[in-house]
C-alpha cells in the first residue's frame, strides 16, 4: 500500500497546475468534499462525479476523486439522498472520499484539455483559438501534412474513448485538411473565432443543429464567391474530447507524488448515451426512403 499524502498537498499541487483564478467567472472549481488533513493513498480520475464513479471509488478504496466537471455548478437546496447530487455527496462523506474539480481552469491550462485534444489530432505549432476573460481557450494549429477529413476523423477514433454516438462529421470525406481548430467540450459558441483562425476543420463537441447548420451554410456561401467551403466540422463528443486530459493529469501527478499515491483512471463511461439506432450517412437516406414519402410528418 502507498504511504499516502495529505489532501491539502494534493490540492496545492492541483492548484499549481490549474490555478483557481484562471477559471471562468461562472464556474465552480476546487475542493468540493473532504478534510484537507485527511490522508490520500489512492486517487481516482474521471470526467464526471457521477454515482457510478463514486461507487467505483468506494470499491477501489480511493480517498480522493478528481473530476473535470463540477458536481455543484448550480446551487442546490437539499442534500437528501432522494436526489442524485444529495446521494453523491452522502456517499462521498460516508466513505471519507474527497472530491476535487478542475474545469475551465483545466481547459485553459498548458498543458490542459485543449493541448490534449490537439495532440490527439496530431497538431504542431499550436496557438490559442480565442481569449475569454483574459484566458486562452481552445487551440489551433497545423498537421505536419494535409490529410483527408475522413483520415483525421479516423485518427480521432483511434485516440478517443469509444462512445455510442461515435464521431459526427460535416464535410466531404475526401476533402484535404491541414489547419485544425480544437475546443474540448461544448464548442458551438466559438464559430467566429474558428473562422478568424483560418481552420480547415473544427474539432469540438455538442454541436447543436442551428449553429452547426448556419456555420456550414456560411462556408458554402463563401465558396460560391470563390473562397474555400471550410471550416468542416467534427463533433467528437463532450465526454470523449475531455477524457483525453485524464492520462496526462495522471502522469503529472505521478511525477510529483512519486510512489506515495496510487492514481487510477476511472473505467466508468460517463457519456450519457448508451446506443444508437438507424444511424447512417447521406448515402443511406435516398428520397424513396424519406418518411414523407410514406405519409410521415415533414
Amino acid at each position: 500500500m502507498p504511504e499516502g499524502v495529505r489532501l491539502r498537498d494534493v490540492v496545492a499541487l492541483l492548484e499549481e497546475f490549474y490555478p483557481v483564478h484562471t477559471a471562468q467567472s461562472w464556474d465552480r472549481v476546487g475542493l468540493v468534499a473532504g478534510d484537507p488533513e485527511q490522508s490520500v493513498g489512492t486517487i481516482l480520475l474521471a470526467v464526471d462525479p457521477t454515482l457510478d464513479v463514486v461507487a467505483e471509488a468506494v470499491a477501489l478504496g480511493a480517498d480522493l476523486i478528481i473530476t473535470h466537471h463540477p458536481l455543484l455548478l448550480k446551487g442546490i437546496h437539499s442534500v437528501a439522498t432522494t436526489t442524485a447530487k444529495g446521494a453523491t455527496i452522502t456517499e462521498l462523506l460516508v466513505n471519507d472520499i474527497g472530491l476535487y474539480c478542475a474545469h475551465t481552469n483545466a481547459d485553459v491550462a498548458d498543458p490542459g484539455v485543449g493541448q490534449a485534444l490537439s495532440m490527439a489530432c496530431g497538431l504542431i505549432d499550436t496557438e490559442p483559438l480565442q481569449v475569454t476573460e483574459d484566458q486562452e481557450l481552445g487551440r489551433v494549429g497545423d498537421l505536419p501534412e494535409p490529410v483527408s477529413l475522413q483520415q483525421l476523423a479516423t485518427r480521432l477514433v483511434e485516440h478517443l474513448p469509444p462512445t455510442a454516438g461515435g464521431i459526427r462529421v460535416s464535410g466531404p470525406a475526401a476533402a484535404p485538411v491541414r489547419r485544425v481548430a480544437v475546443l474540448g467540450g461544448a464548442g458551438d459558441s466559438a464559430f467566429e473565432a474558428v473562422r478568424r483562425s483560418g481552420a480547415d476543420v473544427y474539432v469540438t463537441a455538442d454541436l447543436r443543429h442551428h449553429p452547426a447548420l448556419e456555420a456550414r451554410e456560411e462556408a458554402r456561401a463563401a465558396a460560391r464567391a470563390g473562397a474555400s467551403s471550410t471550416p468542416y466540422l467534427v463533433d467528437a463528443g463532450h465526454y470523449a474530447t475531455e477524457w483525453l486530459w485524464l492520462p496526462g493529469l495522471r502522469d503529472r501527478l505521478a511525477a510529483r507524488l512519486g510512489g506515495s499515491v496510487d492514481i487510477c483512471l476511472s473505467s466508468v463511461r460517463t457519456d450519457p448515451w448508451d446506443f444508437v439506432v438507424g444511424a447512417g450517412g447521406p448515402e443511406s437516406h435516398h428520397s424513396e426512403n424519406h418518411p414523407t414519402d410514406h405519409g410521415g410528418m415533414p
